[in-house]
């Protein structure tokens, strides 16, 4: 590598290169060979790094649409080795449970800085003091304590709660400890005293957070399982009004509080109790809500996905949705960049001020919230790829530009079991819903025909390359069914059919590519006669290969192998979340994500290094 003399370019190498070690760090510590296979290619178009590397971008992989234009949406991920239930972060220091244990990190590179000892059981709750001095934790040991940062050391531990302490405050002027536990009771401490000068018996059900006003020592709100906001004085007294709700936190000034309850955050003066703004979620499991130290976002989430509202404007709206996470989020709080922690064992660093590339912001392409592909299919010859989303949604994307060129919406919304393709110039797809498969004219918005099966489950459906035929993979059997005619064409019983993977369709023969990379075929189209076994190997099988792991929410990802050796070539990075759905043709390797992206990349100058 190296670098330009010119004062403009010197500085842009810096920016790229500090932005392109924290996005790639993970994955090039584990083979620094994707520094060329993986982390170059996903490099910004914008940035310097990109331009000066296109040639050498994995062997000459050209990316065809989802390269986003800026530094990526997320910069750092980290694993842990045990469920990260919460997470605090001040200035540039965070601290994440694990277990009964705190680490402590740096909020700008993820690095660990200290690892603190002495809860008994898991830590469900964690705050720094405002001068990053002191930390204060609770746990299911049933005990609150106060750490010094310096030393690492306990100072003082809080014990008289006879239920789990679920969360803990400390007030700005860092003299009382607010602690809210199972056993329905809010206590207020002195900090070097160590004695509960106030019990708080307000709630009728397990408290969930307590939080003191980052700038009034003496104001603290709570919410509870009894679904409560309250707010209360020092000495225990209840201030303004009960409203609904499962949990709240207040903005950095301390003038408003944001609370959440059946799929909406409200935003409310913390004096007046005025509501200012109220933000709606598509599900009624939001949780998890924080102000941005600037006061301009609200972040919430529902389930793995990340929300993040503009409330600057007098129409606040919905400014960025994050996925990248593969199960449930339990704790988001905001530093210089997002935070999230997740039950996938991972602490994930969010950039709010990355965009998309321009080329593709269409309107149908981008939408303010995309749902997750469930299937991909590319048609080269035709010049297009098709997606369909969970929400039902199908979309046909021209090769070439990467350009949304139609979207419609269908009735399989919720049904991961399905395939499009554009036959006879018209898209159709394909789904497993009920027993049954149903087959939809997208052009013309009508059911063209329904199937009964007799398997309860279905693992894939796949449409023929010729569009002729679709097939239905269960754990037992791979049946084929006419597209227009929905008569039966033949049925393999008994087939290894267990633990297996998105399988290949080509004309009317299927293969079939099992969890341990082995390969059944065999072909539907002997009028006459029971479908005929294959070859273990593909006829003109391409030098390189597709390997999709079978668990796609593991530590592997899909990746394009060397046919001969099972050497990697090129690897699929997080950057949009694992792929839902990946397909390959031995030239462009289509995938579809969980964020609602599509990417499509053309291997036609690497595949020149393997004929």
């Amino acid at each position: 590598m190296f670098i330009l003399s010119q004062t403009g370019n010197s500085c842009k190498w810096t920016h790229d290169g500090q932005c392109f070690l924290l996005e790639s760090f993970d994955l090039i510590s584990k083979s620094p060979s994707h520094i060329y296979h993986s982390a170059l290619p996903f490099s910004p178009s914008s940035s310097w790094l990109h331009g000066c590397y296109t040639a050498l971008l994995s062997q000459g992989v050209k990316v065809v649409k989802g390269l986003p234009s800026e530094w990526g949406t997320y910069s750092r991920t980290i694993i842990m080795d045990s469920l990260p239930w919460v997470l605090t972060c001040w200035k540039d220091t965070m601290a994440v449970s694990s277990g009964s244990h705190i680490i402590i990190l740096s909020a700008i590179t993820g690095s660990q800085v200290a690892v603190l000892s002495g809860h008994t059981d898991a830590v469900r709750s964690l705050i720094f003091s405002l001068d990053v001095a002191l930390l204060v934790s609770g746990s299911r040991d049933t005990t609150a304590k106060l750490w010094d940062l310096q030393t690492g050391g306990v100072i003082r531990t809080f014990c008289g709660h006879t239920g789990h302490v679920c969360s803990v405050s400390i007030s700005p002027d860092s003299t009382t400890l607010a602690s809210g536990s199972t056993d329905k009771s809010i206590r207020l401490w002195g900090v070097w005293t160590g004695e509960c000068f106030c019990v708080i018996d307000g709630h009728i059900a397990w408290v969930r957070s307590v939080s003191f006003s980052p700038t009034n020592s003496q104001h603290l709100v709570s919410s509870s399982g009894d679904h409560t906001i309250k707010q209360w004085d020092i000495n225990g007294h209840q201030i303004g009004p009960t409203h609904e709700g499962d949990g709240v936190a207040f903005s950095l000034d301390g003038t408003h509080f944001v609370s959440w309850w059946k799929g909406v955050a409200t935003v409310q003066n913390s004096e007046s109790g005025v509501v200012t703004t109220k933000l709606q979620a598509h599900s009624d499991d939001l949780r998890c809500c924080c102000f941005s130290p600037s006061g301009e976002f609200v972040a919430g989430c529902v389930n793995h996905t990340i929300y993040v509202w503009d409330i600057t404007l007098s129409d606040p709206h919905l400014f960025k949705t994050f996925v990248g996470h593969t199960d449930n989020i339990t704790a988001l709080t905001f530093s210089s960049s997002l935070i999230s922690a997740s039950v996938d064992n991972s602490v994930r660093f969010w950039q709010i001020g990355a965009s998309a590339d321009p080329v593709t912001t269409d309107v149908m392409s981008t939408p303010p919230t995309s749902a997750s592909i469930e299937s991909v299919s590319l048609q080269v010859r035709k010049g297009i790829a098709i997606s369909s989303d969970s929400d039902g949604v199908v979309k046909t994307w021209d090769i070439l530009t990467g350009l949304c060129k139609g979207s419609s919406q269908t009735p399989a919304k919720g049904q991961a079991s399905r395939d499009a393709q554009l036959i006879e110039d018209r898209v159709i797809l394909v789904w497993y819903a009920e027993e049954k498969i149903h087959i939809w004219d997208v052009e013309k918005d009508e059911l063209v025909k329904t199937v009964d099966t007799p398997e309860t489950y279905a693992q894939g459906i796949r449409i023929s390359e010729d569009g002729s035929k679709v097939f239905c993979l269960t754990e037992k059997s791979i049946q084929a069914w006419y597209i227009w005619t929905g008569e039966p064409v033949g049925k393999v019983v008994g087939c290894s059919t267990s633990n297996l993977d998105p399988f290949h369709a080509d004309g009317s023969k299927i293969w079939v590519h099992s969890s341990d990379s082995s390969t059944e075929g065999w072909d539907f189209g002997i009028l006459g006669s029971s479908p005929i076994p294959l070859p273990d190997t593909f006829p003109n099988r391409p030098h390189l290969d597709l390997n999709i792991p079978h668990n796609l929410w593991g530590t592997s990802e899909s990746r394009i192998e060397d046919a001969v050796t099972r050497t990697n070539v090129f690897q699929l990075v997080e950057r949009y979340a694992k792929p839902c759905d990946a397909r390959w043709d031995g030239q462009y390797l289509i995938a579809g994500y969980m964020s609602g992206e599509v990417l499509i990349l053309d291997f036609n100058q690497c595949l020149s290094r393997y004929t």
